[in-house]
């Protein structure tokens, strides 16, 4: 089956034409894409280790591809031209199973210069890890080996289920994605669902990812998620993220003036100021070392199931922030 999808779905070579396709399939399995190296990027330093203990007790091995490639299917769209200094790229997560561009959004992206994909059998049904995750990081990759794109101005972006996933994305790959455009589905981050990355990556989203958060002006349920998440965004030094609303809209996707409003935000520089983010900064470093004192005050103490319960608490708010020194403290306490 896989090899007669392949030989009906066109796969990209440089220089493949413009427009709309919805058939696309891509060859190339990048490394970013694998799974030891989303578990690295996407999971906190603890789970990672739990999912490492517990392959290595089952004696498996991990299947670093969850994906074959030419059984997926992908919808493309190319503008006519690109700009002067290379297309934008958005990489679209749906809630949705089918490949497909939303209405209207043709004009609006050639008018910007930037290339849409989105993956079908991405949908909220589909597993987060293995599939929505790894299937946008390999059109991401596939596209900018085969297409003229400024990585300055490559986006991941997604409706209701799939902004969840691409606040993910957004976190874990600032080296990848440069902005983000969450529509009717924003999180706070920080936590099991959205750990924070190693401080390297981490510096980068806090002081360079731009984040558009929109939602219909009478989706009460998304906007009460937008405010958390702002607030949690705030909390974390994160300078890049505004806020919009459709006006008289419900839970419904961005049309096309909210699409053009949004690909403008994201190609603005974020501004930071400095002083205020180093304060920030020093803020987070000051509450994981009390988190940290906590942890070991539990263990001098003999209170090794207290101790315990405070590193996983540890792990889950400050995720890589807080390694190697939590795994380390987690196979000296013995956490499983």
């Amino acid at each position: 089956m896989a090899g007669l999808l392949a030989s009906l779905c066109p796969t990209l070579t440089a220089g493949a034409p413009s427009g709309l396709k919805t058939d696309v399939t891509f060859s190339d399995y990048p490394r970013l894409a694998e799974a030891s190296r989303l578990i690295d990027r996407l999971a906190s330093p603890l789970t990672a280790r739990e999912i490492e203990r517990s392959l290595s007790a089952s004696g498996k091995s991990l299947d670093e591809h969850t994906l074959a490639l030419s059984a997926e299917v992908f919808a493309l769209h190319v503008p006519p031209r690109p700009p002067p200094g290379g297309y934008g790229l958005l990489v679209f997560v749906p809630p949705w199973n089918d490949a497909r561009l939303p209405a209207g959004w043709d004009a609006v992206l050639d008018r910007f210069g930037v290339i849409f994909v989105s993956a079908a059998g991405s949908g909220n049904d589909a597993n987060v890890l293995a599939r929505r995750e790894p299937l946008a990081l390999i059109a991401a990759r596939n596209l900018t080996r085969l297409y003229a794109i400024n990585p300055a101005h490559v986006y991941v972006g997604g409706f209701s289920g799939g902004a969840h996933v691409a606040l993910r994305l957004a976190l874990a790959y600032p080296d990848v994605f440069t902005g983000a455009i969450l529509d009717a589905g924003a999180d706070p981050i920080g936590d099991h669902d959205a750990p924070i990355p190693s401080p390297e990556l981490f510096a980068r989203f806090q002081s360079a990812t731009r984040l558009f958060l929109v939602t219909g002006s009478q989706d009460q349920a998304r906007l009460n998620m937008d405010t958390d998440s702002l607030s949690s965004l705030a909390r974390w030094c994160v300078g890049g993220a505004v806020a919009d609303q459709i006006a008289n809209a419900g839970h419904q996707i961005a049309d096309p003036a909210t699409l053009a409003t949004a690909l403008r935000v994201l190609q603005l520089p974020v501004k930071i100021a400095a002083r205020r983010q180093a304060a920030c900064r020093a803020g987070i470093d000051k509450d994981l070392a009390k988190a940290f004192s906590g942890v070991e005050a539990f263990a001098a103490a003999g209170r090794l199931a207290e101790a315990r319960k405070a590193l996983i608490a540890l792990d889950a708010r400050f995720g890589g922030l807080a390694a190697p020194k939590s795994v380390e403290l987690a196979n000296a306490l013995r956490v499983q």
